[in-house]
């Protein structure tokens, strides 16, 4: 049984060059080269294929799509040329194989095994052990968390409550500030979705919520630590908060993927990131 693998390369000369590669390798079967994000993550969605070449340009790819692709059980192998940002940008997606412009199937099919392998899907798994045993497959490092700015990694604590619960966000905003008064740093994140309240709580006139500007530059792969420094609200040395939202109608501003990667570099920020989050998991199915 071959792999089924898609394509969806903005490059159309160097993606006829590699489909034809990879017509012609061992292991692989090529089912759908894909003409844009659109037609991948229906092809995804549908099980087609088990593994997805993506270009690093490709127009509209972010955290988000990547998510999908992963939640769909596709592995995804990123390309980018060797001289530019854009396999940095991959990796902050979450896409932690990345090949240059000069692979060539049998690299193409090494790092989709490598990618197959760190999935948790059955079915990618066993994928994962027939493209192992049809391509020289290195050892796999350690993946690059989404959102990696490197460096060293801080403690995220979350501040929860039932619903209704009083205090909840003062608990969070005076544990950040104990925890800044007696050494290190803290980040206190406001991530209720149900309406933030650390901007009046500090007095902050904040008609542009931090936490939102942040998901939206991690889900294009453009944040890192000092671009999440400069979001944030220094209170005094060492303490900082990024704001929520205030209107529950703007949580789809949040994405998981997203706010997973701002949590990643937040780490990165402060040693301590406090995070306020909301009461309750929502259950409804058509969100």
């Amino acid at each position: 049984m071959s792999l089924p693998i898609v394509t969806a390369v903005s490059d159309s000369a160097w993606e006829a060059e590699l489909a034809a590669g990879l017509e012609a390798a061992s292991g692989v079967d090529l089912v759908r080269r894909c003409v844009d994000l659109a037609d991948l993550l229906a092809v995804a969605t549908a099980g087609v294929g088990r593994g997805a070449v993506v270009s690093g340009d490709l127009r509209g790819l972010d955290g988000d799509a990547v998510a999908r692709l992963r939640a769909a059980g596709v592995a995804v192998v990123g390309v980018a040329a060797a001289d530019s940002a854009t396999g940095a940008r991959l990796r902050r997606l979450g896409v932690t194989e990345v090949l240059g412009r000069d692979a060539v199937a049998d690299d193409v099919v090494a790092a989709l095994a490598v990618a197959l392998r760190a999935t948790t899907d059955p079915a990618s798994q066993r994928a994962w052990a027939h493209a192992a045993s049809s391509a020289s497959v290195p050892a796999p490092a350690e993946p690059m968390p989404a959102g990696d700015p490197g460096g060293s990694a801080g403690t995220v604590i979350a501040v929860w409550g039932p619903a209704g619960a009083p205090g909840r966000s003062v608990t969070a905003l005076n544990l950040a500030a104990e925890l800044a008064d007696i050494g290190g740093s803290s980040l206190l994140v406001d991530a209720d979705p149900y309406g933030g309240t650390a901007g009046q709580l500090l007095g902050l006139l904040d008609e542009a919520p931090g936490l939102a500007a942040a998901c939206r530059q991690a889900n294009q792969g453009a944040l890192d630590a000092a671009g999440l420094a400069g979001l944030t609200v220094e209170l005094r040395p060492r303490f900082r908060v990024l704001t929520g939202i205030t209107r529950s109608a703007r949580w789809l501003e949040l994405r998981p993927s997203a706010l997973d990667a701002v949590l990643t570099v937040a780490r990165c920020l402060a040693d301590h990131v406090v995070v306020d989050v909301g009461f309750c998991l929502e259950q409804d199915e058509e969100l």
